[in-house]
């Protein structure tokens, strides 16, 4: 007996296979977030609903089921805000797909697609100081093995801002070693971009290249960084990285090193650092790899906070305590004791 294909997944599979890929260009890392999302989605079709995924249908897919889907993301999975809408983002993305696909359900899907996103409270951004990020990269020893791979990871994480999964995607062509210094940077939705490379970390990475023979023309194809099976980085590889040396220098000075530093963290470093010396918010963004500069401007906001809570704490050493004027005014607390009076 063959089991007859829903309408669900044969234009799931269609959006996974033809549209993501080639009509959106999207990155391997969010076609696997959002088939996540769906194996969530039909997960939650059976718990509540008991229906198995290959049973589930369009019609299933409705504004109650989605509004239920993503409340029990946060209920019965502990998934946080973000989660919540990242989940969202990739139910609203098919729905999209959807209304060009099957439009006869078009009114269900607007009411899908004004599903607000749930807003989160706005988290301070952690960074490290000047001296904590001299500690930091100070801990790795260039004479142990893979010592001066770390340094670069680490050289690079700070003066470029790279996300890791743009640090993991470098190959030795991206590199310019020639003035001006540069490194091509595959970002977010398959954009591109140059960073400039400071001068100070071009004689490491030259060593690098030399031990690992990447400076021959045939490895130019070669991943920059790999891990001890020579195989190319993942997240958690750069992840582990991060936490071995901030846990290194942690013991050395607690107060200069946040807890569970990330290769974010580190980002958040760069982006602070530049917004402290007075860089163009236009130049950051660029830098940065940010799609619109309101992303950048959080980075001004912080530092605008920061600066704000440093000149109130200090006024309170300068600026004497007030007393209120009625206080000592037995005429105007008489004036004001006749209300009740009256």
């Amino acid at each position: 007996m063959t089991t007859k294909r829903t309408d669900f997944a044969m234009y799931l599979n269609k959006y996974f296979t033809v549209y993501l890929p080639n009509a959106c260009g999207s990155p391997p890392q969010t076609i696997d977030s959002y088939r996540y999302s769906f194996i969530l989605f039909l997960t939650y079709m059976k718990e509540r609903h008991q229906i198995p995924a290959d049973r589930v249908n369009i019609s299933d897919l409705t504004y109650d089921n989605t509004v239920s889907y993503l409340s029990w993301l946060e209920e019965a999975r502990s998934n946080g805000i973000s989660t919540r809408n990242q989940r969202q983002a990739a139910i609203n993305s098919f729905i999209r797909f959807l209304m060009y696909e099957l439009p006869e359900y078009l009114l269900e899907y607007q009411k899908i697609l004004g599903i607000p996103v749930k807003k989160a409270p706005q988290k301070e951004i952690t960074y490290l100081k000047t001296e904590g990020v001299a500690l930091l990269i100070g801990q790795v020893d260039l004479n142990r093995q893979n010592g001066l791979r770390d340094y670069v990871i680490l050289s690079l994480l700070y003066t470029t801002g790279l996300r890791v999964s743009e640090l993991i995607q470098i190959r030795v062509k991206d590199l310019s070693l020639l003035e001006p210094f540069t490194l091509l940077v595959h970002g977010k939705g398959q954009k591109s971009r140059y960073v400039p490379l400071m001068r100070s970390i071009i004689p490491y990475i030259q060593k690098y290249l030399v031990q690992k023979g990447y400076d021959r023309p045939n490895r130019r194809d070669a991943w920059l960084f790999t891990n001890h099976m020579n195989e190319p980085f993942t997240r958690q590889g750069i992840n582990y990285i991060v936490g071995k040396y901030s846990k290194m220098a942690r013991t050395i000075a607690p107060a200069l090193i946040p807890d569970a530093l990330s290769p974010h963290k580190i980002r958040h470093t760069t982006a602070m650092g530049l917004v402290e010396s007075g860089v163009d918010l236009i130049y950051i963004r660029d830098l940065l790899g940010h799609v619109s500069v309101k992303t950048t401007e959080i980075y001004a906001r912080a530092d605008a906070m920061h600066k704000r809570q440093a000149i109130e704490a200090a006024s309170k050493e300068i600026v004497p305590p007030e007393e209120s004027e009625w206080a000592n005014d037995s005429t105007l607390k008489d004036w004001l004791k006749s209300f009740n009076r009256r």
